[in-house]
């Protein structure tokens, strides 16, 4: 029933300078930058799933909710939102399955020459989805792909695609149930690992990973899960490290993956309080 990663939305205190910082990371100009009740926003498309960097706008009731959710989670990721061909048939399922919805509702955008961009959107209670913000867009299979934002560099230093995005939890299980049994994404690899005292799940969503992280440090807890790092593929992680260091941005060393033959590094600042890693091949693989 999902089919993939739509897009995964970020809030942000400084709108213009994070926007500008993502453009110089990934190497690539946003599709589309509008404005929505409250907050204005830019798109970055890639292959299979996009980033949408929010900022509020105006005053009103919309903009009142952005700044309070800002001020309780600060600069970080604010919703995963997954791609499904029916919504109406997609949120039925999952109710029967036990999870709690949102009324659905059309998001509308419209940019600076007049035009306008709109999906169908249902947003699950955070209860059922473990504290976080997790979201149904549907993209019939007949609807045009929206295409994959310019690249402003040589395509080899800029950033492909997303490959996993990381949730912290304190209760393993609980996600299993939710991830696997609920929302049916597939549960690729369950690993345990006593050096970095975590285990960590691996479930396959479209071409991306949702990886699920769990302390061995703590005891286990319902607490409500958080929102941890992105991580994105780049075909010359040397070359994009050096092109984003070039601009004041804070890079790490390049070092090795985890998994064999891949190089990795960390991008310090400049990400909208996201924790960013910048790897080539597939690591969560």
């Amino acid at each position: 029933m999902i089919t993939g990663i739509d897009h995964i939305a970020i809030m942000v205190r400084d709108f213009d300078a994070t926007v500008a910082n993502y453009e110089t990371i990934f190497g690539r100009a946003p599709n589309w930058r509008g404005f929505m009740p409250g907050g204005r926003h830019a798109w970055f498309q890639f292959s299979g799933m996009a980033l949408d960097v929010i900022g509020t706008h105006g005053s009103g009731p919309e903009a009142d909710a952005s700044r309070a959710e800002i001020e309780k989670f600060g600069d970080a990721i604010w919703g995963l939102g997954f791609s499904v061909p029916d919504l109406n048939a997609a949120t039925r399922s999952f109710e029967r399955r036990g999870l709690d919805f949102r009324p659905r509702h059309t998001t509308r955008t419209k940019n600076a020459e007049g035009s306008e961009r709109s999906w169908e959107v249902t947003v699950m209670k955070r209860k059922s989805a473990n504290g976080v913000a997790l979201f149904l867009v549907e993209n019939q299979p007949d609807t045009p792909k929206w295409p994959v934002a310019t690249t402003t560099v040589a395509d080899d230093g800029a950033v492909s695609t997303l490959d996993h995005i990381v949730i912290q939890t304190g209760n393993a299980e609980r996600s299993v149930a939710l991830y696997g049994g609920r929302l049916g994404l597939d549960l690729r690899l369950d690993r345990t690992n006593e050096q970095w005292g975590a285990r960590q799940l691996f479930f396959r969503c479209g071409g991306a990973v949702v990886e699920i992280g769990a302390s061995l440090k703590v005891p286990v807890s319902d607490t409500p899960d958080k929102f941890g790092g992105l991580a994105w593929r780049v075909r010359d992680p040397e070359a994009a490290r050096a092109r984003i260091a070039a601009t004041g941005i804070a890079v790490s060393e390049l070092r090795k993956g985890r998994k064999p033959g891949t190089s990795v590094f960390t991008v310090r600042n400049g990400t909208g309080g996201v924790p960013t890693l910048m790897l080539s091949g597939n690591e969560a693989d």
